[in-house]
């Protein structure tokens, strides 16, 4: 699942007529760079959550098959954030674990790395940390022993790029349709099923004009 349905008021005024997955990167659409990374990959079966400007993007990619995928679009009246983008997704995304990316992150991670992990049975979840960005300086997690946790030093940021299992979500809808990630993974983290691996190589949030601009004249 690729997770695109946010305003991207960060970016305004990019974003006003806009959608943030459609901005240019490098003479393409951001979410193009990881359909077709995935399309690469062998990865074909994508859900891809929208809202702001969805007519927009789901137009550009249609069904996926010009990409070499098949594309289901799981829509939002308003943007349901992380946690409840995925929450509503989940009819879509079936009983096996998922491979979750932030479509506004930018980064040379291999992702074949993650198409071929297994999530051990004690484990709901797997995480890619990332040293902490200049934004992010106080971390969000920690590591021990390949385990994410709050406690401990030193701490790292969350990429935005995870494997999932489905049944981390309840059974039954949130009394708050709209909420983060990080409430689903809290319990998850503090029973010690979620588990996370650092990666140290380019990353970035694409999440400001100023990172915009800069990720833009990176890859020039």
């Amino acid at each position: 699942m690729i997770l695109a349905a946010g305003y991207g008021k960060r970016l305004r005024p990019l974003t006003e007529t806009t959608p943030k997955p459609l901005l240019p990167v490098s003479g393409k659409p951001m979410l193009q760079h990881h359909i077709e990374r995935l399309s690469a990959l062998g990865v074909t079966e994508l859900v891809v959550n929208t809202s702001w400007l969805a007519e927009q993007i789901e137009d550009y990619f249609g069904d996926g098959h010009r990409f070499g995928v098949s594309i289901r679009w799981s829509r939002e009246q308003q943007p349901l954030e992380t946690g409840g983008g995925i929450a509503n997704a989940l009819p879509l995304l079936g009983n096996e674990p998922f491979l979750l990316i932030n479509g506004d992150v930018w980064t040379d991670f291999p992702l074949r790395l993650i198409r071929d992990k297994k999530l051990e049975a004690n484990t709901d979840g797997w995480l890619l940390l990332v040293e902490n960005p200049d934004h992010n300086p106080q971390g969000d997690f920690a590591l021990h022993d390949h385990q994410v946790t709050y406690e401990g030093s030193p701490k790292y940021t969350f990429a935005g790029i995870s494997l999932l299992r489905p049944q981390l979500f309840p059974a039954h809808p949130m009394a708050e349709p709209c909420f983060p990630l990080r409430d689903i993974l809290r319990p998850a983290i503090n029973a010690n099923r979620i588990g996370g691996e650092v990666y140290t190589g380019d990353w970035c949030d694409v999440g400001t004009v100023e990172r915009y601009q800069k990720i833009n004249q990176q890859l020039k």
